[in-house]
């Protein structure tokens, strides 16, 4: 009799690189969490499955996502040497280029760390200290559950439970056709200091 892969061990398995469908697959198969699992601190990671975003957000010093409460959510924090994450503002984000031109993304110059260095020296700009998001119960391919919805992009995160601190999320951005797939890890240390970036 052959034993049932956990989620864990199957999402494990996807993250060495795996397709849209088999993404999708495992995030049909989890449980949906509530908006109250979904409070705290969460680092953040890609599940490449060859979407034009893969690996883009981690070039770039992609930490995570804060969840504060269901009206105080950061859903873009960059990692800063010795400090807490800064949280970005997504609205000031050109986020109309990957519609228009979705190739743009997968463009490996982007991935440089020159580029990184020309984006972390833009953050005076693009830093925030105010929520850009809320948590949300929506129902998203039978399930209801917990989603992040942006206050000023036309994107929505849904998330599954793989555990007690894994979530698997998928980015659904309005003109893309396929999602992005990203997995979450709570900090269980940031709790301690409060979920809010500097």
């Amino acid at each position: 009799m052959a034993v049932e892969e956990g989620a864990a061990a199957r999402l494990a398995r996807l993250q060495a690189g795996t397709t849209a469908e088999q993404a999708l697959s495992l995030f049909d198969a989890l449980p949906a969490p509530t908006v109250a699992d979904m409070i705290g601190r969460w680092r953040g990671a890609g599940l490449p499955t060859g979407h034009p975003l893969d690996g883009l957000l981690e070039a770039l010093g992609w930490h995570g996502k804060a969840f504060v409460d269901p009206e105080t959510v950061h859903p873009l924090l960059f990692a800063r040497p010795g400090a807490p994450p800064v949280a970005l503002d997504p609205a000031r984000l050109p986020v109309g280029l990957l519609v228009r031109w979705p190739g743009l993304t997968g463009a490996a110059v982007l991935r440089t760390p020159a580029v990184a260095a020309m984006f972390r020296a833009a953050w005076p700009l693009l830093r925030t200290r105010r929520p850009a998001a809320r948590l949300r119960c929506l129902a998203w391919r039978g399930r209801v559950g917990a989603a992040m919805i942006y206050d000023r992009q036309p994107i929505c995160d849904v998330f599954r439970t793989v555990d007690a601190d894994t979530r698997l999320g998928l980015m659904d951005l309005r003109g893309l056709p396929a999602p992005f797939f990203f997995v979450l890890r709570r900090e269980p240390d940031a709790v301690s200091r409060g979920s809010q970036p500097l």
